[in-house]
């Protein structure tokens, strides 16, 4: 154990994710805020959705304080500070009435500090309100990193091409943290964040390096969607199950095929295939689907507009054929 006055906080956040990033540096300012003398010592893990692998393992939060942000909720009592915007996030009834148990031994004790609400567009943007009114954080030098944050993660872009060109250098940083954003990265760019400004950081000469190879992929990427999707009705399916690709980019087939409605892309890496599924922000037609509810059906997750569903690396063609039920069922 630590000692008292130098507790080991652990911060689990979703990996892999600009929201999952940005949350851990509101984090990281909110608790500073509330403890600044206690020089406590961040650890930060990334916590990853899989096959059979829906939560953060209770023995990664092995700190005096732990923390889940951006992630699934849950149920492990040394759990001390949890925000989420999920609406999957909990996967069982027994999971929220543990949340609930939790708010209210936080409410009574303020020993458990338990913040969820669906409504909300990024984790980032809940964390940074609920650090202002509830414990008076100047989010002043972050209003940058909210702004993009929420902007990314509610894919409340203008145009349908500007998250597939990535023009803009927070757009080059967002994908390197999806490439890149293991414990190792969330190490090192959070207390940057802390430190820096984001469009600072953002036009750094390390992320644009980091950057390029990956952009030069996402170039490819876009090639490929364009010629595997395949509309089925209102939807676009593409599967790109014939190679192991790690990060699927979103948004391309939006650009593609700006009137559809929902796309539904199936991905392999080496550990998973994942299928992704998002209703198009930009589309004239309505969406009339809870993609959240859908993905739920199937062990996965994620928001009324986008979600997705990991089932082994085995079991490819079981997610072939998932991924064309989905369309179809989207599509009617």
């Amino acid at each position: 154990m630590s000692h008292p006055h130098a507790p080991r906080v652990v911060v689990a956040t979703h990996g892999h994710c600009f929201d999952g990033l940005c949350s851990a540096v509101m984090f990281t300012r909110l608790y500073r805020h509330i403890s600044p003398r206690d020089a406590a010592a961040f650890v930060y893990r990334a916590a990853a959705y899989g096959p059979g692998q829906n939560g953060v393992d209770p023995r990664a939060l092995d700190g005096d304080v732990n923390a889940i942000l951006d992630f699934r909720f849950s149920a492990a009592p040394q759990l001390t500070w949890y925000f989420d915007h999920h609406v999957s996030a909990f996967a069982t009834a027994e999971d929220r009435a543990a949340y609930e148990r939790a708010v209210e031994e936080g409410e009574a004790r303020g020993a458990r500090r338990m913040f969820h609400d669906g409504t909300y567009s990024s984790a980032t943007k809940l964390i940074a309100d609920v650090g202002r009114a509830q414990f008076g954080l100047d989010v002043g030098p972050s209003l940058d990193l909210v702004r993009w944050a929420d902007l990314i993660d509610s894919a409340a872009f203008p145009s349908a091409t500007m998250p597939v060109e990535r023009r803009e250098p927070e757009l080059k940083l967002m994908t390197v943290v999806e490439h890149l954003g293991d414990d190792g990265f969330l190490a090192q760019m959070v207390p940057r964040l802390i430190e820096e400004p984001l469009s600072s950081v953002a036009r750094s000469a390390d992320v644009l390096r980091a950057y390029e190879p990956l952009g030069v992929a996402h170039e490819a990427f876009v090639r490929r969607v364009a010629e595997r999707a395949q509309p089925i009705g209102d939807v676009v399916l593409v599967d790109l199950s014939d190679e192991i690709l790690e990060v699927a980019g979103k948004f391309v087939t939006y650009a593609l095929y700006p009137s559809s409605a929902y796309s539904v892309l199936l991905s392999r890496s080496n550990t998973k295939c994942k299928i992704s599924v998002g209703y198009n922000p930009w589309s004239p037609v309505r969406r009339t689907h809870n993609i959240a509810a859908l993905c739920e059906r199937y062990g996965g997750g994620g928001h009324p507009v986008v979600g997705a569903i990991s089932l082994p690396v085995e079991r490819v063609e079981e997610a072939r054929t998932l991924t064309r039920s989905i369309a179809e069922e989207l599509s009617k």
